[in-house]
C-alpha cells in the first residue's frame, strides 16, 4: 500500500511562505530602486552637458538610495581631495522605501483574494523574512557604492537601513492583523502622539513657508542662479520638493525653542541668529531669519508646540473620562514621550554634515529637538489632559423650576365644564373635580355624574350658569335611576370592549280600545 506524503515545499507550506515573503522584500526593494534610476536617468539624458557616462549614472542612482535610507554618503570628487560626508536625508525621497516595505510585510499576511486560505508565515517570520530579503539587496547596493563617486559609509549603512527597514515591516504586519491593541489606554497612546506630531510638522511648515513667501524674491534669484537650462531647473525643483518635509521639521524645531545650526557656530533660534551663518546658495534657505535680534514675528512661533502640546492632552482626556487620575497621567505622558521619539528620529534625519569644515552641522540637533518636544507636550499636554477629563466627568446642575402659585378663585367666572366645553377652548385653572350631583327631571330625581371645574374663561358654546346642561338629553329615560337609589352609578351597566351593545327596548304601544269599552257606564 502506497502513503502520499505531502512536502511543505511542494504544497506550499510554511517554508513557502517565509521565501515567498523574501522574495516580497526583494521585490521591494527592487521597485524603489527602479523608480529612483528612471528619475535620474531621464534628468541625464535631458541634459545638454552630462556629466559621466552611464556607469557614473547608476553609482549616483545607488548612493541616493541608500541616501533615503539614511546613510552618509562621501564625496570624493572634492577640491581637497579630502572626502566630504553628506548626510541630510531627503525625507520625501525616504517615504518612498518605507511605503514599499509596509506594503511587502502587509501583503505577506494577506490571505488573498477571494479569502482562499493560502499558507501564511507567523508575524515574527514575516517581519524577519521581508527585511532579510530587503537587506540583502540593500547590501548589494552597499558593495556596488564603494566603487563609485558616492561610496557609503559602512558604519551608518550597517546601523540605519536595519532598523528602518525593520520598523517599516513590523508597521505592516501590525496593519494586517487589524492593528490591534492591549488595552483601551494603548489605543489612544498612538493616536494622541500622531495628532501631536502631525500639528508639530503642520505649524512648522507653516513657520517655513510664510518668511518665504515674504522673500519670494531671493528665493527665485537663487532658483534661477542653480541652473540655466530648463532640464537643470527640472532637477532643481524635484530636490526643492524632495526637501519639503525637511523644512517642515527645521520650523518645528525653530518652534521649539532650540532652533537648528547652519554650520559651525551659527545657531537660528526665535530669540535671535547667532554666529556666523555658512549658508548654501539654495532656494529653500532663502527662508532663514536675517541676522540679528528676533521680533514678535520670530517668538510667535512658539505657538507651533503649544498648540500640538494641547490637542496631544486634549485627545487623551476626551478618552480618560471614566479613568483614574493615574491611568490619565501615565497615558498622557507615553503620548508625550511617542510623540517626542517620533520628532527625534525625524530631526536626526533632517539634518546632518553638507561637507567638511563650517558644513559639518547643518539642520537640527536631535537630541536638543527632541528634549524640548518632550518638554513641552509633558508639561502643556498633562495639564490639559486632566482639565479636559475632569470637565468631561461632570455632572449637569438640576434646573431651578420656580414653584406655582396659587391663585384665588373667582366666582364671577366659575362655569360648569362638559366634554363639549373642554374641546371648543375652556382653560382649567386646577384639576377638574368629580361629583355627584342630583337632577331634577319632568318630576324625578336622579344621581348624575358630572365633571366640574374652575374655568378662567368661558368657551363658546357652553351653558348658562344655573342652567341643566341635560335637559333634553335623550339618554335621561335610558340611564336615570328606576329605583331611586342615590348610590346609583350609571356606569355599572356600560357594555365591555368585547361585548355587544345592547340596544333599548322599544316600549310597547297601548292596544286599541274596542267601541265597548271606550262607552261609559252611564253613558246608555
Amino acid at each position: 500500500m502506497t502513503h502520499v506524503t505531502e512536502h511543505p515545499l511542494v504544497q506550499g507550506g510554511r517554508s513557502a511562505a517565509l521565501a515567498a515573503a523574501c522574495v516580497r522584500g526583494g521585490v521591494a526593494a527592487g521597485l524603489g530602486l527602479g523608480a529612483l534610476a528612471v528619475l535620474v536617468i531621464a534628468a541625464w539624458i535631458s541634459s545638454p552637458f552630462p556629466d559621466g557616462g552611464p556607469h557614473d549614472v547608476l553609482h549616483t542612482v545607488a548612493g541616493l538610495w541608500l541616501l533615503a535610507h539614511g546613510v552618509d554618503l562621501l564625496r570624493t570628487d572634492t577640491l581637497s581631495d579630502v572626502p566630504a560626508p553628506l548626510g541630510v536625508v531627503p525625507l520625501l525621497l525616504a517615504a518612498l522605501p518605507v511605503w514599499l516595505v509596509h506594503r511587502a510585510a502587509r501583503d505577506t499576511l494577506d490571505p488573498g483574494a477571494g479569502g482562499r486560505n493560502r499558507p501564511r508565515p507567523s508575524p515574527s517570520g514575516a517581519i524577519g523574512a521581508v527585511a532579510g530579503g530587503y537587506l540583502l539587496v540593500t547590501a548589494a547596493v552597499v558593495l556596488y557604492s564603494e566603487s563609485g563617486p558616492l561610496p557609503a559609509d559602512l558604519v551608518t549603512a550597517g546601523l540605519w537601513p536595519p532598523a528602518v527597514v525593520t520598523g517599516a515591516a513590523a508597521a505592516g504586519v501590525w496593519t494586517a492583523l487589524g492593528r490591534p491593541f492591549p488595552g483601551p489606554r494603548w489605543a489612544v497612546l498612538p493616536r494622541a502622539a500622531g495628532l501631536g506630531l502631525v500639528t508639530l510638522l503642520a505649524g512648522g511648515a507653516t513657520a517655513a513657508t510664510v518668511p518665504l513667501v515674504l522673500r519670494a524674491d531671493r528665493a527665485q534669484g537663487l532658483f534661477l542662479g542653480l541652473a540655466g537650462e530648463w532640464s537643470g531647473r527640472a532637477a532643481v525643483l524635484l530636490l526643492v520638493l524632495a526637501l519639503l518635509p525637511n523644512a517642515a521639521v527645521w520650523g518645528a524645531a525653530y518652534g521649539l525653542g532650540p532652533g537648528f545650526a547652519l554650520g559651525t557656530g551659527a545657531l537660528a533660534t526665535p530669540l535671535g541668529l547667532a554666529g556666523d551663518p555658512a549658508v548654501p546658495p539654495f532656494p529653500l534657505l532663502a527662508a532663514v531669519p536675517a541676522e540679528g535680534r528676533g521680533t514678535w514675528l520670530h517668538w510667535s512661533a512658539a505657538a507651533v508646540p503649544l498648540v500640538a502640546a494641547v490637542l496631544l492632552g486634549h485627545r487623551v482626556g476626551r478618552s480618560a473620562r471614566t479613568w483614574s487620575v493615574r491611568d490619565t497621567v501615565l497615558t498622557a505622558l507615553g503620548a508625550a514621550g511617542a510623540c517626542a521619539a517620533a520628532f527625534t528620529a525625524l530631526a536626526g534625519a533632517a539634518g546632518g554634515p553638507l561637507g567638511s569644515g563650517r558644513l559639518s552641522a547643518f539642520g537640527p540637533v536631535w537630541w536638543q529637538a527632541g528634549a524640548a518636544a518632550a518638554l513641552w507636550t509633558v508639561c502643556a499636554g498633562v495639564p490639559t489632559a486632566l482639565g479636559v477629563r475632569a470637565w468631561g466627568r461632570r455632572s449637569p446642575r438640576p434646573k431651578h423650576v420656580p414653584a406655582p402659585v396659587p391663585t384665588a378663585p373667582d366666582p364671577t367666572k366659575t362655569e360648569t365644564e362638559t366634554g363639549e366645553g373642554a374641546a371648543t377652548g375652556g382653560k382649567l385653572s386646577r384639576m377638574p373635580s368629580l361629583k355627584w350631583v342630583r337632577l331634577r327631571d319632568r318630576g324625578r330625581t336622579r344621581n348624575r355624574f358630572r365633571l366640574r371645574g374652575r374655568r378662567s374663561g368661558a368657551a363658546p358654546g357652553t351653558p348658562e350658569p344655573g342652567t341643566d346642561p341635560y335637559d333634553g338629553d335623550p339618554y335621561d329615560d335610558l340611564y336615570g335611576d328606576p329605583f331611586g337609589d342615590t348610590g346609583y352609578e350609571p356606569y355599572d351597566f356600560l357594555p365591555a370592549a368585547w361585548e355587544p351593545t345592547a340596544k333599548p327596548k322599544p316600549e310597547p304601544k297601548p292596544e286599541p280600545q274596542s267601541a265597548q269599552d271606550s262607552e261609559a257606564p252611564g253613558g246608555a
